[in-house]
């Protein structure tokens, strides 16, 4: 009986290791949004690190999470280093390019709590008073993150990430 039920379990943990490493490696996620405000305003939130802290999803996280900037006040060079609770992590991003009132490029580069990095674009497009925020996010995923984003549903969670700090990104830009 003892025998049957290892099998089983063995069974389990091979079916798993199977889904997982039929997981594609490349991770991409893009979420769009309306802001009601110009493409200018929406471009100056994603464009100056220190200004997502309004609107970031994970700012509201850890509260107590420490922030370090350098390089140009914006635009591409500009970085940001932050070190929080378990949550949140520590990482560093950098804004590799910037233009304006089109595109900010974002690399992020997590340190705890496990290694990785991924890349954020953010696109604008102008439509009269309003601009169409695209969000792209992408990463490449080893084996360990393909399982802890097939268990955690880890697309789910990031869209749901992604919506709310557009949204916050729309309440920001028309308040600017």
């Amino acid at each position: 009986m003892l025998r049957w039920i290892l099998i089983g379990i063995a069974a389990v943990i091979a079916a798993f290791v199977v889904v997982v490493a039929l997981q594609p490696s490349e991770f991409h996620l893009a979420r769009t949004a309306t802001v009601e405000a110009p493409a200018d305003a929406v471009f100056a939130q994603v464009n100056d690190l220190k200004k997502w802290e309004k609107w970031s999803p994970w700012a509201k996280i850890d509260p107590n999470v420490k922030m370090t900037y350098e390089g140009p006040s914006e635009g591409a060079g500009t970085m940001a280093s932050w070190s929080g609770n378990s949550e949140v992590g520590e990482g560093k991003m950098t804004l590799v390019e910037s233009r304006p009132g089109e595109l900010v490029k974002v690399n992020v580069d997590m340190v705890k709590p496990m290694e990785g990095s991924s890349r954020s674009e953010f696109t604008f497009k102008p439509d009269g008073d309003k601009t169409a925020v695209t969000w792209h996010m992408s990463a490449h995923h080893n084996f360990l993150q393909k399982a802890m984003c097939l268990v955690m549903n880890g697309k789910k969670m990031m869209r749901e990430m992604m919506d709310e700090g557009l949204s916050k990104m729309n309440t920001a830009a028309k308040s600017s």
